[in-house]
This record gives C-alpha cells, sequence and structure tokens, in this order.
C-alpha cells in the first residue's frame, strides 16, 4: 500500500492537523457531544467506499460510508446516511488522517456527526464521535465501547479522565441512548 505524504502533509497543513504525532484533539465531554451533533444516530455500515475527489491542490482521497439508520436520536438522518470524511485508499494508494475512525461493513455505531460534506471528519471531535455496539464476550450482552473499544460505563467522565470500566459495567445501548435523548430535550430551542 503506498502512502502519499506529500498529500497528507498539505492536508495537515491545510486542516491545522500534525502528521508526525497524531491528530490532536481535545476530547469532547458528553453535552458538548450532543450540543455540537446536528445528527445523532445507531446504525449499521453498509458500504464504505474511496474516491479520488477535486482538482489540482484540491486532489485528494475521500470515503463515503453509509449506514442503514436504526434509531434516529437527533436530527433527521432518514432510512440511510452517508458520512463523507477525508481519506481512504484508491488502487495502492492511501491517504489518512491519524486517529480517525476506520469503518467497514457491518460495524454497528452511535454517531454523532456535525458539518458533514465539509468538514474533513465530520464527527464530533473526530474518533470522539463514534461509539460501536459491542457484544460482551463472557454474556452476550450488548454493550458500548468507545471507538478504541474501551467500555464506556460513565458519561459525565467523557472529555475527561477517564476511568476504565469492565464490559459487565459498560452502558447499554438502550441506557446510552435514554441518556442522548434526555440531554437532546434539556438543551436550548435555539440548537
Amino acid at each position: 500500500m503506498k502512502k502519499l505524504p506529500f498529500l497528507l502533509s498539505l492536508a495537515c497543513l491545510c486542516f491545522g492537523l500534525h502528521a508526525a504525532r497524531g491528530t490532536t484533539v481535545i476530547p469532547p465531554t458528553f453535552d458538548e457531544l450532543v450540543s455540537r451533533a446536528e445528527v445523532i444516530f445507531q446504525g449499521t455500515v453498509t458500504d464504505v467506499r474511496s474516491q479520488w475527489t477535486g482538482e489540482g491542490a484540491q486532489h485528494r482521497i475521500e470515503s463515503y460510508v453509509t449506514f442503514k439508520v436504526e434509531d434516529a436520536i437527533k436530527g433527521a438522518p432518514g432510512e440511510s446516511y452517508t458520512l463523507r470524511m477525508f481519506g481512504g485508499t484508491v488502487d495502492g494508494e492511501t491517504m489518512e488522517v491519524s486517529d480517525s475512525p476506520k469503518f467497514k461493513v457491518g460495524d454497528r455505531d452511535i454517531i454523532f456527526v456535525e458539518n458533514n460534506g465539509s468538514q474533513f471528519i465530520p464527527l464530533v471531535g473526530i474518533m470522539h464521535g463514534r461509539f460501536h455496539v459491542d457484544k460482551d464476550n463472557g454474556t452476550g450482552r450488548e454493550m458500548m465501547t468507545t471507538n478504541e473499544r474501551e467500555p464506556l460505563k460513565d458519561l459525565s467522565r467523557l472529555g475527561k479522565q477517564e476511568q476504565k470500566a469492565s464490559a459487565s459495567e459498560a452502558l447499554s445501548p438502550s441506557d446510552f441512548k435514554s441518556a442522548i435523548r434526555r440531554a437532546v430535550r434539556n438543551q436550548p430551542a435555539t440548537q
């Protein structure tokens, strides 16, 4: 797989990222995730495709990640929703933003979306705007995990020094979605 360091460096300059050390993102709190998101939904990835777009200095690879929406929590995502993200692989050439989420068909996630189509990674806080719906291998119980696959336990700790949790302590998808819906209801009417 051939990587394009020059184009990645150019993209990093354009987007203010640091390629050498990875993407630095201040993790949003739970309230910031909910308030900044224009759309929040639970869905399953049905398609991931990448293609070259733009001309000249704007020539880049973009990926399109399509979800079958299972539960619309905020906004109106419709029956399916497609994220447009910077990066991907086409004909063996790869452009990527370090720490950006990697999606594959079959992934089940709860997604917090902002500025889809105009932001290089349209998730609130880049990787922090994606939560996996996983199964506890021991019990088969569905549980929420972060983009890094760490069990999600305490929403008040998001964006702060997070505490490690076991799979048995992780929030269920229904508990997580209930907390999101409560936060949406408590937002000021202007959002």
